[in-house]
């Protein structure tokens, strides 16, 4: 297994671009290592409490080397500028020997100092000849004009953490023919790594679920546009409403390709572009973009561009090639798709909106068990509201689930079947109400009791079918005091939440009383 070894500092510009924060900056490089089967041997790094650029003799500075027990940097030295550059001097030392004595295979530079600080062991890299990569315009062209086997530099404007620790990690692995594949995803979890297909990041209900506040701050605008005095917010709306396929855009190109900041500008470029598809236009452009960012960012690592050029046709040419193709072939079709499903949403609802919104009352506990919810029911909340900023689907939503899980818990407050229940209990009473969310509180008593199931799922319907008698367009995910105010029908609305409510916690309570009745006959048999 190969070893390298890490040097630099925080430096001036790499201060701004991660070097203030050395434990992600270095954990990033940690992280592409071990995909890359390479063993981190020697840290010396240098992080000041500002950039070098402005440093003074009062600058304090932190000296971090590795741990090879915790795998992870530790903080060595604290103290000023001068005094920790001193301390890593004396590490200097021990890193070139280390080098001498063939330990070390490779060495990552940031911002070193080829001069003082990392003088010997660069001299010695430059000896045995071992494989540099690195950032910082000056310091690797003083390490090249040592002698140094630089086999990659560039400077650090427009780097990420990430795209640097790839790009290191890709020019070393080509330098001794190791395979690697980059890790463009949470780091935890093994299946966002690139060893697989970027296909298979692709997640639609991911990337609905992550824009769902750009669609509640949408609702919120549109209530705001009803009150007299406000109807100037109608032309916010109006601009809001374009940006919700940049967002969705940005959302899916950063989950695909996960290159930091070049995945946001790519995926705002390609979203810009795709504002005349609407929501399904935004989400295409977007996994475009992101497809594209990875591709084209491992190509330009492997063609030795620089990190800062890497970085610009990554992030610029993908989210301009996706956004292009969005613009002249792909946005009418997918505004006709979306167009297509709110019609047929639409349709239904006119044809008989009560019996809709009892159908919709009844299905809706059944699919969030059954994880259809967040699959099928979400996305078309999330295309209703993007004409309109509510939705039939949210308010049945907001009545069948959060008002009748608001019910079930408060049943169990109030006269629960053993006092250890109600303090399971409030806490999602208290959350369903301030936050509507959390419909899962009532899972425990559901489960635990057929009627109050069979109690949920009626409530549900029920107040579905309230939603439909008063025509309501609403939404969840917002305090229940506000769900009203953020509907076309108020009052409408209050009536449908209440009943479903009340319902929901008179069947709960009902059902505690006989289990609890139950319970005091079998205890009386006993005895």
């Amino acid at each position: 297994m190969m070893r390298i070894a890490i040097l630099g500092s925080s430096g001036g510009n790499l201060f701004n671009l991660g070097g203030k924060d050395p434990e992600k900056l270095i954990g990033e490089i940690v992280t592409q290592s071990k995909s890359a089967g390479i063993e981190i041997g020697l840290v010396q790094f240098i992080a000041a409490a500002e950039s070098m650029d402005i440093a003074k003799e009062k600058t304090t500075a932190s000296l971090y080397v590795w741990d090879a027990d915790e795998t992870r940097i530790s903080k060595t030295h604290e103290g000023l500028l001068k005094d920790t550059n001193q301390a890593a001097t004396e590490l200097d030392a021990e890193i070139a020997s280390q080098i001498q004595a063939g330990h070390i295979d490779g060495v990552i530079v940031m911002s070193a100092d080829p001069n003082h600080v990392n003088k010997l062991a660069i001299l010695a890299a430059a000896e045995k000849g071992i494989p540099i990569v690195g950032t910082g315009g000056t310091s690797m062209a003083l390490i090249s004009s040592k002698g140094a086997n630089v086999i990659a530099a560039s400077g650090t404007t427009g780097t990420t953490n990430r795209t640097r620790a790839v790009s290191f990690m890709t020019s070393l692995c080509k330098y001794w023919g190791i395979k690697y594949y980059p890790v463009l995803g949470d780091p935890q979890s093994t299946n966002l790594s690139a060893s697989g297909s970027p296909w298979r990041r692709i997640n639609l209900k991911g990337i609905m679920q992550s824009s769902l506040p750009g669609f509640i701050a949408l609702a919120i605008v549109l209530a705001i546009s009803q009150i007299p005095a406000l109807k100037g917010f109608s032309e916010v709306f109006d601009i809001m409403l374009k940006a919700l396929p940049v967002v969705l855009a940005v959302i899916a190109a950063k989950q695909i390709s996960d290159l930091d900041e070049v995945s946001i500008v790519a995926g705002v470029i390609a979203g810009v572009l795709s504002i005349e598809g609407g929501i399904i236009g935004g989400i295409i452009g977007g996994i475009g973009a992101g497809l594209l960012v990875q591709f084209l960012f491992v190509k330009c690592v492997q063609w030795r561009f620089p990190m800062t050029t890497a970085n610009i046709v990554a992030g610029g040419f993908a989210g301009l090639i996706s956004g292009l193709i969005m613009y002249y072939l792909i946005s009418p079709f997918a505004l006709q798709a979306g167009e297509f499903i709110k019609y047929i949403i639409n349709e239904a609802i006119l044809f008989n909106p009560i019996l809709a919104g009892v159908i919709g009352g009844l299905l809706i506990w059944p699919a969030i068990l059954g994880g259809v919810y967040h699959a099928a029911i979400l996305p078309i909340v999330l295309l209703e509201m993007e004409k309109t900023g509510n939705s039939f689907l949210g308010a049945v939503d907001m009545v069948g689930l959060v008002m009748v899980s608001a019910g079930i818990t408060l049943a169990n407050i109030i006269a629960p079947r053993d006092k250890g229940e109600a303090a399971v209990a409030t806490p999602g009473f208290l959350i369903n109400m301030g936050f509507g969310t959390f419909v899962e509180a009532a899972y425990p008593f559901m489960f635990s009791n057929k009627m109050v199931f069979a109690g949920a799922i009626f409530s549900a319907g029920v107040g579905g079918g309230l939603v439909g008698v008063f025509n309501v367009r609403g939404t969840a995910y917002v305090p229940s005091f506000m769900g009203p105010f953020l509907s076309n029908n108020w009052l409408g609305f209050s009536i449908s939440m209440l009943v479903a409510l009340l319902l929901a916690l008179l069947i709960t309570l009902v059902a505690n009383k006989t289990v609890k009745k139950k319970q005091v006959e079998q205890s009386v048999h006993v005895k």
